[in-house]
């Protein structure tokens, strides 16, 4: 059994023990599905959640759909529900999970593999940056990214999770020297952050964008120590935003989307560097740790 179909088997023992628990206790009852009938959700849950993901675990490849389309419309309706009545918090938590999980055992049991390329459209395709006269032009395009992004991806979604964490009660205790802490960190990842995007621009005639690549394989600052110092920087702002905010909800927010950038955008940039720089590269990846800063070795390498 590969692993998609391992998946859908373990999402239906998962959903008929959370049904046995729903009809068993009042308190799972109330925190997974707040005032609603659970008779009238069990009667399309169980054949289209259990039952669907138990035929996708047995190879029917249409059950998967099912289950997976299923799953994403209770998430939404369930968030919806949540952030009106502010009950079910913990069946939103569930659910997200699960249609998350869903989605990528879907892919593999339809297409074999995760399509993690698909991500890397628009903005986010791998293109080198056009030839400008001056360094200033790379500076003025990288500050305007890091402006956009990091408000988004920084601000807004941060300030959309954590309302929507203390709506719908999932809320947890943070340490009362938790702002603080994130304070420190969050300014600590953002100069490594801005330094790294410096080093980019003015050394690499090009931007971190992936829609404005580098023209060349910049190897200083702190690039140095670490391969990827603007990504290391981005998730250690997340997590500090999320110790700002004393939420947990960004937290794992920041750690997804390490893992997804290490896992599904990584392999891609570093298959386009090795395209376009060749053995240099090599030396480079070969010398220099992804994640885990060591002494700079780069400098041999040029």
């Amino acid at each position: 059994m590969g692993w998609g179909r391992t998946y859908f088997a373990g999402q239906a023992i998962a959903g008929a023990l959370w049904w046995v628990a729903v009809f068993a206790s009042p308190a799972v009852r109330e925190m997974t599905l707040g005032a609603l009938n659970p008779v009238a959700v069990a009667v399309l849950d169980i054949p289209l959640f259990v039952v669907a993901s138990a035929l996708a675990a047995a190879g029917v490849r249409g059950a998967a759909i099912v289950s997976t389309g299923w799953t994403i419309l209770v998430a939404v309706s369930l968030a919806g529900y949540a952030t009106v009545t502010a009950e079910a918090g913990w069946g939103v938590v569930a659910m997200v999970a699960a249609s998350a999980g869903s989605i990528v055992a879907l892919c593999l049991v339809l297409l074999g593999r995760i399509p993690t390329e698909w991500l890397l459209r628009g903005p986010f395709a791998f293109r080198p940056a056009n030839a400008r006269p001056s360094h200033a032009a790379h500076l003025a395009a990288t500050f305007g990214q890091i402006a956009v992004f990091w408000g988004f991806f920084l601000g807004v979604i941060p300030f959309v999770a954590a309302s929507l964490e203390q709506r719908w009660a999932i809320a947890l205790p943070f340490p009362a020297v938790a702002g603080a802490l994130g304070a420190v960190v969050l300014v600590a990842a953002s100069l490594l952050g801005i330094w790294s995007a410096l080093v980019m621009s003015t050394l690499g005639n090009g931007t971190p964008l992936p829609a404005a690549m580098p023209n060349a394989l910049v190897i200083a600052g702190p690039y140095r120590w670490v391969r990827n110092p603007m990504a290391v920087a981005s998730i250690v702002q997340g997590a500090a935003v999320g110790l700002i905010l004393s939420s947990w909800v960004v937290v794992v927010y920041a750690v997804i989307g390490a893992l997804l950038w290490n896992y599904a955008i990584r392999p891609h940039e570093e298959a386009d560097l090795e395209r376009r720089f060749g053995v240099e590269f090599r030396r480079y990846r070969d010398a220099v740790r992804c994640w885990i800063p060591r002494l700079p070795v780069a400098a041999s390498l040029t």
